[in-house]
């Protein structure tokens, strides 16, 4: 099988009526939207499609929708913001579901301080160190230029009071346009699952993250709806188990190992040969998120 490659979005208008779009690495870089991105979303919109914008970003929906207003993406282009953060943070909300019934009250927090208010007015308090916590609430690096190594004296730490992992962000990377790669709370959290830890994972690829995308479009054949990502083992990966079409942006984490700069398209041999290689096959491929 050879993944078939699109110039844009603008052919997949007349097969599906939903787009399930990823934000960073797809609509925007963390400091403003790729080239073409707000034009795709407003044809989608004119177009009468649903738009979706699903996010592993480990913060309150409202703050990244904020964010997204600040460079240009305003709430009349989407229908619905949803962050793996705010599902992190309904998981833990009382009445608890299993298995955080059995968590107390003290955490832990790796990350940055923007991001330190997740659990915000809800009752939990936050812990100085690993001996004073229940469970370790975990957003990511804290700078950009982070490696894991900063963080291991905590992780070992928390391992040792057998402390349970809150991942508020599966993802590994993340892809700044000018090519910089960053490290996501799911590299922190990987890392604690081979120290012996045990981690609770919210966002893509998780099942639960696309039940909230389909109670959204309620009413919208699930045949009829693709997801638009740029990461295989999250984005195309969790979409395809839950039974929506998959297209695959190449400019974003996977540029350098497609040996493209942001927006080309890559061979098809060559994206069906790294996929296969990653276990993990979209329906389609495009360049960025362009019409």
């Amino acid at each position: 099988m050879t993944i078939a490659t699109m110039p844009g979005v603008a052919p997949l208008a007349d097969a599906y009526d939903a787009f399930v779009l990823d934000i960073w690495g797809v609509v925007m870089d963390g400091a403003a939207p790729y080239p073409g991105a707000r034009e795709c979303l407003l044809r989608l919109r004119e177009s009468g499609k649903r738009v979706i914008l699903l996010s592993n970003a480990p913060r309150r929906q409202s703050r990244v929708a904020e964010r997204l207003a600040e460079i240009g993406i305003e709430p009349a282009l989407y229908d619905r913001l949803i962050s793996s953060g705010e599902a992190s943070r309904e998981a833990l909300a009382r009445p608890r579901a299993a298995p955080f019934t059995e968590f107390g009250h003290r955490y832990l927090y790796i990350g940055p301080e923007r991001d330190a208010d997740l659990l915000a007015g809800l009752d939990y308090r936050r812990a100085a160190t690993a001996g004073a916590a229940d469970f370790v609430l975990n957003a990511g690096t804290i700078e950009d230029t982070d490696t894991i190594d900063r963080f291991l004296p905590e992780l070992r730490a928390a391992r040792a009071a057998n402390l349970d992992m809150v991942c508020a962000n599966p993802d590994q990377i993340v892809v700044r346009h000018s090519g910089q790669r960053v490290l996501c709370a799911g590299a922190i959290a990987g890392a604690y699952e081979r120290l012996g830890g045990t981690v609770h994972y919210f966002g893509k690829p998780h099942r639960q993250i696309y039940q909230a995308c389909f109670e959204a479009l309620d009413g919208v054949d699930s045949a009829r709806v693709v997801a638009i990502g740029d990461n295989l083992d999250t984005d195309i990966a969790g979409a395809g188990a839950a039974g929506i079409a998959t297209a695959l942006v190449l400019g974003g984490v996977l540029a350098k190992d497609l040996g493209i700069s942001w927006g080309s398209l890559a061979p098809a041999e060559r994206i069906t040969s790294l996929c296969a290689r990653h276990g993990v096959m979209p329906d389609m491929a495009i360049p960025a998120l362009v019409w």
